[in-house]
Order: structure tokens, then sequence, then C-alpha cells
């Protein structure tokens, strides 16, 4: 589980700069009255809670399959990483908008706003470096892929996560100081509203985001381009097959992969030796792609009959497209020279 270890790393990062932060945050809104520090401390404190609760995801799945769940507990780590996107969504959202909008209401003025200052710039520095652990981590499995695509893509739920988080804290502390120092030379406190209103917009799209990708990793994903490329040269590889007739993948976990698939083999081999060569497909695919646990392989044997080539739908007077003739047109002689060729 090398990506997982990657991604214990940048969470426990994370959770002790945000408890730090989290901590200071707080004193300075008791000095300063600034809703923008509420908001911010808050979002610190969601942040420690939400790292508490990858790090008990990644324990739980490790737990050992059971009768109950044949499979294992591959995908708490994804279910506790969607419980993390919702938590930042209504503790760090929901209340920095709703605190924003009643300090514009209720406007109070800012004290001691050097301390806050200080509070802030300190903050920053702090989570700059657990940003930069979390890059660290990330540029150690993303490979050539783009930071966007590597969040778009990733099966490691947890360094997705913390990027974002540690993205969206570093841009919400520059919201908080541009607030606090704003309020501070206008006279006008709400701009501390509307700093605050903003750092709770920023982490609902923060939010949005990783509840989309987390739910599509919990239903299920299939493994990438890349791996589905291997796991296929591996199967095809092995002397006794003919064909990979079929196969469908989708990760049980992060480091996990269900594999199943129908494959025609020799025609000639006997049983035992069927059993053989898809022993050692098993082991063509694990050598190739060590995340392949669970494989199910079917020895199959093709049969054009069964798919009968597409009949076009059109209605009076309307013409079959040219490439959808030439389609139907090749499917059709395909199937006539299977139906004619002489047994083996």
């Amino acid at each position: 589980m090398a990506g997982h270890g990657h991604g214990n790393k940048a969470v426990i990062a994370a959770l002790f700069a945000n408890a730090a932060i989290a901590i200071a945050k707080f004193f300075g809104f008791l000095l300063t009255r600034s809703s923008s520090m509420l908001a911010e401390s808050v979002h610190s404190a969601a942040d420690s809670g939400n790292q508490a609760l990858l790090l008990l995801g990644g324990r739980r799945a490790r737990k050992a399959a059971t009768s109950e769940h044949p499979f294992g507990y591959g995908r708490e780590r994804y279910f506790w990483s969607f419980v993390v996107a919702l938590v930042l969504f209504a503790l760090g959202s929901v209340f920095a908008i709703y605190e924003g909008i009643h300090k514009l209401q209720h406007p109070e003025p800012l004290k001691d706003v050097k301390f806050a200052i200080g509070i802030l710039i300190f903050a920053i520095v702090v989570e700059a470096l657990s940003f930069r652990t979390a890059i660290i981590e990330t540029n150690k499995i993303k490979g050539d892929a783009t930071y966007r695509q590597f969040i778009r893509h990733a099966k490691v739920p947890e360094l997705p996560v913390v990027l974002l988080e540690d993205l969206g804290a570093l841009v919400g502390l520059v919201l908080a100081l541009s607030a606090v120092v704003t309020a501070h030379l206008t006279g006008n406190e709400d701009w501390d509203g509307y700093g605050t209103i903003s750092i709770g917009v920023l982490l609902g799209i923060i939010a949005v985001i990783l509840v989309i990708e987390m739910k599509s990793l919990l239903i299920g994903e299939s493994a990438g381009p890349k791996q589905v490329e291997a796991i296929r040269a591996a199967i095809e590889i092995e002397p006794g097959v003919m064909r990979l007739l079929h196969m469908r993948t989708e990760h049980i976990g992060p480091d996990e992969l269900l594999v199943g698939a129908k494959v025609e083999f020799d025609h000639e081999l006997t049983f035992p030796e069927v059993a053989e060569a898809v022993n050692r497909v098993e082991r063509n695919v694990r050598a190739n792609v060590a995340e392949a646990r669970v494989m199910y392989i079917e020895p199959d044997v093709a049969d054009h009959r069964r798919s009968p080539p597409p009949v076009l739908e059109h209605g009076p007077g309307e013409e079959i497209p040219e490439a959808a003739r030439a389609g139907v047109e090749a499917e059709r002689r395909r199937d006539a020279a299977h139906r004619t060729r002489p047994p083996r």
C-alpha cells in the first residue's frame, strides 16, 4: 500500500498543522472579535477532525475480509473521505457564510488587529509547510499527470482531500488577512463580513468537488487505462489464450482491483490444461498489476451468433447513413465468414 503510506504522511502533517492553527485562530478571535478569525478557527478545527476521520478510514480499511464482507473493507477509505467532504461543507462553508451574514447585520469593531495579523501570518506559514508535504507526497505517485488530473483520477482518496483542504486553507487565510487589514485601514467592519462569506464560498466549492470525486470512488471506478492495458497484455501473452473476449475491472479499494474476464483458450486443451492456463493467466496479471488481487477468469468460446448483426431502424423515406450501412455490411460479412469457416 505505497499510496496509502504516502497519504498517511500528508494526513498526519495536516492534522498537527491544523490543530495548532485552530488553537491560535480561536485565541485570535477572542481578542479581536473578528468573524473572519472565527470562521477560520472553525475551518481549522473541522480540518483537524477531517484528518482524524481519514486516519480512521485507513485503519478500518485494513480489516481482514469476513463472510459478510468477502471483498474486505477497502472502500472504508472512500466512505470516510466522503464524510470529510460533507463535514467540510457543513462545518466550514455553511457556518462561515452564516457568520459572515451575521457580521454584516450586526457589525462589531475589531480589536487588537496587530495580534490577529500576527496569528494569520503564523497560520499561513504553518499551512504552507503542510501543503508542501502534501505536494511532495503527491509527486511521488502522480507520475506525469497534472494536479487536476491526479485529483480527478486518483484512487487513493487521502491525498486529493488533503491537497484541496490545504489549498483551501491557504487561500482562506489570505482572504481572512485581507479582510482584517482592509477593515482596519478603512474603519469599515463590513469588510470582515465579506471576507468571512468569501471563505465560506471557497470551502463550499472545494467540498462540492470532493463530494463528486469521493461519490464516484464509493460507487466503484474501473482501473486506469494503463492498468487495463497491462492486464490485457498479461492475459493475451499466455500461449494457451486465443483471445480476450470480455473484461471488466473495478476498484474495491484504493489498492485492490476486482478483475472479471471471459477468455477463449486453445480448443485443443484438455480441462486440466485449461485450469492450469487460467492459473498462469492469474499469475501473469498479478505480476503486471499488483493491485489485481481478486480475479475471476471464465473460459468461453467466441460465437457471433450470440450477437446478431444490428438492424438499422428507419422510417419511410429516411435514408440509411453510408457509414452505418458500411458497418452493418462488414459485420454481416464477418458473421458469414465465421459460419463457413471449416472446423479445426
